[in-house]
């Protein structure tokens, strides 16, 4: 295969809009329409639950992490920058996916997939600081945030099994630049003291935010 056709393939990988199938298959929900309105594992969490969620999670970590292990070897593509390349086209899919308007969720989990693959340890150490401060703050956004400045740190200062080299810490630390324009609204929300917290439902027993917000089409930049 030709390089632009793993590029192409890892970027339909990573745009199959996972939350958005299993709300509608298995609960009847579009979650374009509720909670934050973000196709990600976090609006998935915030609106149906962690029975919905966590195949979701899982799903997308997944789409990062195949494309970058499994099609560099169909074009002797190992240990060159082009890994990183089709890394990046499996996260550009999944947060500008073709099947639904180029809308999708904001690329931490899939990134965290990319880097599972290229860089597991300085993942780990990540996913772990994510996770206390998810557990701390019940702000997700935050979380995210303080990952996306952590791990092109981590990568810059531990060793990898990868071979890509200087361009690997180059490729993390715009990665992490990325992720946090993804996050432009929740920023704009947290200096106004309006981002949601998750909660218990009492109800339902599922983990809801306190007052879901949706984006606004100036805070996302799409039309209305």
């Amino acid at each position: 295969m030709t390089v632009g056709v793993l590029l192409l393939l890892s970027y339909v990988v990573g745009a199959t809009p996972t939350s958005l199938w299993v709300g509608r298959a298995l609960h009847g929900v579009d979650l374009r329409e509720v909670g934050s309105g973000n196709l990600g594992a976090t609006n998935t969490f915030r609106v149906l639950g962690p029975g919905a969620a966590t195949p979701v999670m899982v799903v997308d970590v997944l789409k990062g992490y195949l494309p970058v292990v499994l099609l560099p070897p169909l074009a002797g593509l190992e240990g060159s920058i082009w890994v990183l390349a089709l890394g990046a086209a499996a996260i550009l899919g999944h947060v500008f996916s073709f099947w639904v308007g180029f809308r999708g969720g904001k690329g931490v989990a899939t990134s965290a997939g990319v880097f599972l693959a290229l860089a597991p340890l300085p993942l780990l150490i990540t996913v772990g600081v994510w996770a206390a401060l998810v557990f701390i703050t019940r702000i997700v956004s935050v979380a995210s945030i303080t990952a996306a400045l952590l791990l092109p740190v981590l990568v810059l200062l531990m060793p990898t099994p990868r071979h890509e080299g200087d361009a690997l810490v180059v490729f993390t630390a715009f990665l992490g630049a990325f992720v946090i324009w993804a996050h432009r609204a929740n920023i704009r929300r947290l200096l106004r003291g309006e981002e949601s917290r998750f909660a218990r439902s009492r109800r339902s027993g599922a983990a809801l935010a306190d007052q879901p917000v949706h984006d606004t089409p100036e805070e996302t930049g799409e039309r209305p």
